[in-house]
């Protein structure tokens, strides 16, 4: 379930052509930091290659309001430093776990376990356990977006860059809280489909099964 939910964010972050500029147009984002569309991607393309350790820094010069300067500043520099951390720690701990549970499945075959019964079985319960979890922290979190938005910070950073200001930081121009709650419905979205049909799968096969053995 932690491998679904990373590939998720993964998926609506990396994957899927078209979804910047769709954001950026329905904020009025350009307007916002005085940019050409052509260029704000150009430098959200260098920030998400950033994320995911494909570029050494983010010193990105771009045009601003007709004058050529660096995109980021130290501030917001040091913060997508802290962020990027989260990036490839969740990378690193989904590759953990797409390792353990072929080990897991690989503990079955060793064991003499009756896979064909047992791992749709597991992966039917897990699931359906996972997905009730998931749905009802989601439901809590869409009470209060801000208030739970402002608690993540204050879980995953041990420090105030996340704390950006309009007026001097374009970051938070580019990527506004509307930005962030469409983009955790749509991971929500992708995760929550992809849980179903595992689980869904596995009934099927369970269900199969049992009519087999009967």
């Amino acid at each position: 379930m932690i491998t679904f939910l990373i590939t998720s964010v993964e998926a609506v972050t990396y994957w899927t052509p078209g979804y910047y500029e769709r954001e950026y147009s329905k904020y009025g984002v350009t307007d916002d930091v005085d940019m050409e569309m052509d260029d704000l991607l150009d430098v959200t393309h260098e920030m998400m290659a950033y994320l995911k350790g494909e570029r050494g820094d983010l010193h990105v010069p771009t045009v601003v309001g007709g004058k050529t300067r660096e995109f980021f500043n130290e501030r917001e520099i040091a913060h997508m430093e802290d962020v990027r951390g989260l990036f490839l720690g969740a990378i690193l701990l989904r590759r953990i776990c797409v390792a353990a549970a072929a080990l897991s499945v690989l503990l079955l075959f060793l064991l003499k376990a009756d896979v064909k019964r047992l791992l749709p079985r597991m992966l039917c319960i897990g699931t359906g356990l996972f997905f009730i979890l998931a749905a009802a922290i989601g439901g809590v979190i869409s009470t209060d977006f801000t208030k739970y938005f402002i608690i993540f910070h204050k879980i995953f950073f041990n420090n105030d860059l996340w704390i950006l200001d309009p007026s001097t930081d374009l970051l938070i121009n580019i990527v506004p809280e509307p930005f962030f709650m469409d983009t955790a419905f749509r991971i929500g979205s992708v995760f929550a489909a992809s849980v179903l049909i595992l689980f869904f799968l596995c009934l099927y096969l369970t269900r199969r099964w049992n009519k087999e053995k009967s």
